[in-house]
C-alpha cells in the first residue's frame, strides 16, 4: 500500500497498524469515492481506477485539498480477489484549479 503521504506498507499486519496508527487519534471525515474505470488484466486480474475526496468532521463538503486519485490491482485467487497494491495519491493538479474544480463537482455529485 502506497498511502496519500508516499509512505508504504508491506503485508496485512503492516498495513493494519498503519491503519490503525493513521485512525487512532483523530475523528475521520467522510470519505466520497467513485470509481472511474476498471480494467481485467488477463483473466484473474483486474485494475481499478478511481477517484476520493473527503468531507471533514463537522462540515457539509468535500475539502478540495484532500481529493485523490487512487490504482488497485487486484488478482482473483481460490479464496476470492486480493488486492496486490492500493496508491492513493494527492490530487492538486498543481497550476490548473480548473482541473481541481472539476474533480470536487464529480465527488460532490457522487454523495
Amino acid at each position: 500500500m502506497i498511502g496519500f503521504d508516499g509512505s508504504e506498507s508491506n503485508g496485512r499486519v503492516a498495513i493494519a497498524e498503519e491503519m490503525d496508527r493513521i485512525f487512532s487519534d483523530h475523528e475521520t471525515g467522510t470519505y466520497v469515492g467513485k470509481v472511474r474505470s476498471v480494467r481485467m488484466i488477463g483473466s484473474d486480474a483486474a485494475l481499478l481506477r478511481a477517484v476520493a475526496g473527503v468531507i471533514p468532521p463537522g462540515r457539509d463538503d468535500v475539502e478540495p485539498k484532500q481529493n485523490s486519485a487512487q490504482s488497485l490491482v487486484a488478482q482473483r485467487s481460490a479464496g476470492g480477489w486480493r488486492v496486490l497494491l492500493y496508491h492513493n495519491t494527492p490530487a492538486q493538479y498543481h497550476g490548473r484549479p480548473e482541473a481541481v474544480e472539476s474533480l470536487t463537482e464529480e465527488l460532490r455529485s457522487a454523495r
